[in-house]
Order: C-alpha cells, then structure tokens, then sequence
C-alpha cells in the first residue's frame, strides 16, 4: 500500500502538506499507544463513585488495582475484563468510593469495648485519663463490627458502566497517542530515506574515489604490475566494499516498517524488530563506506533511527 503511495522514487521526501494529509486520510486503524488515560464518575444518593483507569509502556500486562472493600469480590472479573481490552501495559486501576451522606458504617462491638476497658482499667493504673484509656481500647482487635455485606448488584451493574466507560475513553487516548507517534514515524522514516538517497547519488563517485586512490599508490611505487592481474585484485577489493545489496535490503526495510503501521491490531513488537533490521544494514553500510561524507549520512540516519526507537517502547 505504501508502495502506491509513497511510490518507489528516491527522490526527497513528500510535501509536507501532502505527507500530513496522508497521515489523516490513511491511518484510521493504525497502531496504538501503551499510554492512556479513563475516568467515569457517578454521583448517587449517598455517595459519589469513581473509577480512573492510567497504563503506561510495559513488555507484558501488569495490572494493579485499589478496591473497596465491599467490591472485592469482583477483582478476578475486573482483571481480565481489563487485559482482554487492553492487551498490554503496565495498568492502574482504582474505584474511589466518597460517602456523601447516610451509609453503612461499621458498627462498634459494645460488649467487646467494655471487656476490653476493664481489663486495661486494672491492669494500667498510670494512665492519666479514661480517654486515653478509650483510644487504647479503640484500637484493639475486633472492637470494629467489618462483617461483609452483601453486594448490591443494582449498584454494581452501574459500577460495571462506569467501568466500560473509563475502558473506551483510555482506548481512544491510545488511538489519539498512536496517531501521533505513527505520523513522527513516517516523518522520521522519510528523513532516512533521504539520507539513503544522498548515499545512492554519492555511490558512484566513492567507488571512483577509491580507484583512482589505488592507481595513485601503485604509481608512487613505480613498479611495474600486471594490469589483468591488477584488474582482479581491484574488482575483488570493491566487491567488498559494495553497499549495493545493504541499500536495497535497507530501502525494503523502510517500506515494511510504514505497512505494518497501519496493520491491525498494534505492531508494536515486530516494528521493534524491524527497527533491529534497519540498524544492522545502516552499521553495514557505515562500515564498508570508507567516505568522511557518506559516514555524516551514516550518522544521521543512526540518529533518526534512535529517536524511532525510544518511542517504539510506547507503542502497542
């Protein structure tokens, strides 16, 4: 598809007027970013229930959650709720529950407080006061009725909601990142093929550099060779040192890393692994250059290279 595109000239790179629209018209089901961010919230009668959902870049699905304790019970089911959407990242889930008027608060365990209070009472005669006797007390086990009430499933369903709301608006977030980063990627990948156009342009006149760099030497020996024997040694020497198959190894690189941008789901790992393959033909090339100009072109694409990859961690 980028092939159409794009086409197959090396010529510079596109417009960018013509580069950003195709960003737009191109991309609706591109990749994803790791990072992301929901919150849903619902004011009820006697409280006020919150639920943020943030994920970050991670290698694997790390999930993390904080939930009150009367909806413990459902913490399986968020969890895979959560990676069956998410898929990846590292991800914090929380419900935060605000008590707004009226509820069930723990009740105090009478009998328990005044078993404990006498006991303390005659055993702890250096204390200056029954208050402070009391907070001693209120704080030992079992004085606090946390018997478990049962779940109230209306009120879950509406929890459930808010859930599946934080989920889809996180998920937009990811598309909106991803459509970012697909478009710095495009632009970063067109700025190497540029260089890989400079280095083309140039390959002709290296190898003529080098000849002619070889018959100065062989001159000031002023020896006398064979130049049929000459020819072979020369041909031989530049086969080794011929870019051709790295140039074009590289250049189908760079067309596979923009298809399998817009390939769904998220390509995140193997456009890592592609990104190891353009890395190793550029090396390539850089070490059989032998040219101050064409190890500057070198540079720069090692450079923009670098930059793709420290955002490629992000990316689903």
């Amino acid at each position: 598809m980028f092939r159409r595109l794009f086409g197959k000239s090396k010529k510079s790179s596109l417009p960018r007027v013509a580069f950003y629209y195709l960003c737009e018209q191109i991309f609706d089901t591109m990749i994803q970013s790791m990072t992301g961010y929901g919150k849903a919230e619902l004011n009820g009668k006697h409280k006020k229930i919150t639920v943020e959902i943030k994920s970050l870049n991670s290698k694997q699905t790390d999930i993390n959650t904080r939930i009150p304790q009367a909806y413990r019970s459902k913490d399986l089911e968020i969890r895979n709720r959560i990676s069956s959407s998410l898929i990846r990242g590292k991800i914090d889930f929380a419900i935060h529950l605000e008590h707004t008027g009226p509820s069930d608060q723990p009740s105090i365990n009478t009998e328990t407080v005044k078993s404990y209070y006498q006991e303390l009472k005659s055993i702890a005669q250096d204390l200056d006061s029954k208050e402070e006797l009391l907070n001693i007390v209120m704080r030992m086990p079992e004085v606090l009725d946390l018997s478990k009430k049962d779940l109230d499933e209306k009120e879950w369903q509406e929890i459930d909601g808010l859930i599946t709301s934080a989920l889809d608006q996180l998920l937009n977030y990811r598309i909106d990142e991803g459509k970012k980063l697909a478009q710095d990627f495009i632009l970063r990948i067109e700025h190497i093929k540029t260089f890989l156009k400079s280095i083309q342009d140039s390959e002709q006149e290296r190898i003529d550099t080098i000849k002619l760099n070889l018959r100065q030497k062989l001159d000031q020996l002023k020896e006398s060779v064979d130049q049929n024997r000459f020819e072979q040694e020369l041909i031989y020497y530049l086969e080794k040192l011929d870019i051709t198959e790295e140039i074009t190894r590289l250049d189908i690189h760079l067309e596979y890393f923009l298809e399998c941008l817009n390939q769904s789901p998220s390509q995140g790992k193997k456009l890592g692994f592609i990104c190891q393959e353009i890395g190793r033909e550029i090396n390539t090339i850089g070490s059989k250059s032998n040219q101050a100009s064409m190890q500057q072109l070198v540079v720069n694409m090692k450079d923009e290279l670098e930059k793709i990859k420290e955002q490629i961690l992000n990316v689903l």
